[in-house]
């Protein structure tokens, strides 16, 4: 069986408990709490040098870095495809993916955070408006794509949930958390209510992990 090294609130984490659920496959969790900083033990770091979740070992392996994760398990359990159509399609998908997971998530990353309110003395409310902007930097050219991409489908690319999908619904998790105005954002709102009543995304929501408690 395989084991997710995660933690609840971890949008990466996120993205791969999604992954996982979709593809019904068998997985233990193992939690690494970021608040008490087991991601710089010896232990976490003996799995996963980069200290950072969500790790997933696969047989003797371990795999890193949430994107080249959902990408693998795609890969040895097509169905249902993450990455549909042709390779303008594909390439289509893994654009909106990344204008999450390589734009937006990593500037808003709890150890960035850290950094911003303990090294540099940045004030919460100042913290949460540096939150709050590079979402929607990010949520706005999103908007204007799934426009196109999406104008009467349920998912970022039509009728069935791609890997633009997985990274999407964890980043409107955290504005929520954060208390974005999400009025601007119709079609990404949307798009994620319609995925949020698929049993996937739901088991894999922060609120019912096991470590959320």
């Amino acid at each position: 069986m395989m084991t997710l090294y995660d933690y609840f609130r971890s949008t990466a984490a996120y993205r791969v408990r999604i992954t996982l659920n979709l593809k019904g496959l068998d997985y233990q969790q193992a939690p690494v709490n970021l608040l008490k900083g087991e991601d710089h033990g010896t232990d976490y770091r003996a799995v996963n040098p980069q200290g950072l979740v969500p790790a997933l070992t696969v047989d003797k392996a371990v795999l890193q870095q949430s994107l080249a994760i959902c990408e693998y398990l795609d890969e040895v359990e097509p169905e249902p495809p993450l990455l549909p159509g042709d390779p303008l399609q594909r390439a289509q998908i893994r654009a909106l993916a990344q204008m999450v997971a390589c734009d937006i998530h990593p500037v808003n990353n709890l150890r960035i955070l850290k950094y911003l309110t303990g090294e540099l003395g940045v004030s919460e409310a100042q913290k949460l408006n540096w939150y709050r902007h590079w979402i929607d930097e990010g949520f706005r050219p999103i908007e204007q794509m799934l426009e196109k991409t999406a104008p009467d489908g349920p998912f970022c690319f039509g009728e069935r949930v791609t890997l633009a999908d997985i990274c999407l619904v964890p980043q409107v998790y955290n504005a929520r958390r954060f208390e974005l105005d999400l009025n601007p954002y119709p079609r990404i709102v949307g798009i994620e209510q319609h995925c949020l009543t698929l049993d996937a995304f739901e088991r894999a929501k922060p609120d019912n992990q096991p470590d959320a408690h």
